[in-house]
């Protein structure tokens, strides 16, 4: 009896070693896998991108090492997001200080020749009006920049309207009439009669505005520029085409990036009203396309999505 008790007691006795050996290199274990994974965040910490996590693979551990990883790869988008829009907002600011120069320059040789006593009346005028002109084309620039900014940050609150859409065409195209008059452009409409469209009418017009003075910089004189509206069930269309000479095949794809001026179609303006528009437009769950018309000229054709609310 007493030596079963003796075996029992040393069976107990062994068992408990072994737990206690099993749990000392379970935590030594652990241990060595926590030190393992700091020295990986700190490697993180650090900037290296090559850190991996296969040996977490199996045990607790496997879990937390997944989701670090998981947060690696977050970071490491985040950053490469950060580092592009750190590089083009290093581009745009070079683009609007290199745009303002120029009318700057312009305006600081103008204003001392306003100092030359010889100038007629005639001459001091022009030259004041040519001044006015290179500040109104700064502040169009300036705030053309800024709402589309705004537009970008989703700061914009949309005044959702039903209106017609005559209504629009013609508040587009009033702060250029004067300008097709004198170039002799003519504007030729089609737009079924009681056409309807929601969205907010003012941003719109902005929009359709823009893309109608690109047009009107690129008509040569005594051309013309046809807007035609259809409707459907599922869209309002507006298909804008000029007289001019068209739109170089390899800048289509570039046509409404912010400051693209790449060709010579694109240096006569600053870049920025048909990335503008587009923007306008995409956020009214619209979108707007270019292409050369046939036989010559652009084509700029607008979807505008039937919609309740923004």
């Amino acid at each position: 009896m007493i030596k079963f008790i003796l075996l029992f007691l040393s069976g107990m006795l062994l068992g408990i070693l072994l737990c206690c050996l099993y749990f000392y290199q379970k935590r030594k274990r652990q241990k060595t896998q926590i030190l393992q994974l700091c020295d990986k965040i700190d490697a993180i910490l650090n900037g290296k991108d090559s850190v991996r996590f296969e040996e977490f693979q199996e045990g607790e551990f496997s879990i937390l090492a997944s989701e670090i990883y998981k947060m690696t790869i977050r970071l490491r988008e985040q950053n490469a997001e950060l580092l592009q829009d750190k590089k083009f907002m290093k581009e745009s600011l070079e683009d609007i200080s290199h745009q303002l120069r120029t009318p700057l320059t312009s305006i600081m040789l103008l204003v001392p020749a306003l100092r030359n006593q010889e100038l007629s009346r005639q001459e001091r005028i022009c030259k004041i009006q040519e001044i006015l002109k290179l500040l109104s084309q700064m502040q169009w620039q300036i705030e053309t920049l800024l709402k589309l900014s705004r537009l970008e940050a989703g700061a914009v609150q949309f005044r959702i309207n039903t209106f017609s859409v005559s209504e629009l065409i013609a508040a587009a195209v009033e702060p250029i009439a004067i300008s097709l008059d004198l170039k002799n452009v003519e504007i030729l409409q089609t737009i079924p009669e009681n056409s309807m469209l929601t969205g907010d009418k003012l941003y719109l017009t902005e929009a359709i505005l823009n893309i109608l003075k690109n047009c009107m910089e690129h008509t040569p004189e005594y051309g013309r520029i046809q807007i035609q509206v259809s409707q459907n069930a599922i869209y309002t269309g507006i298909i804008i085409t000029d007289s001019g000479n068209g739109i170089p095949e390899e800048a289509i794809p570039h046509i409404f990036e912010r400051f693209y001026r790449g060709t010579e179609l694109s240096k006569t303006g600053f870049g920025i009203g048909l990335a503008f528009a587009r923007k306008i437009i995409a956020s009214q769950n619209g979108s707007l396309q270019v292409r050369n018309a046939t036989p010559h000229g652009a084509e700029f054709e607008i979807r505008l999505y039937q919609i309740t609310e923004i």
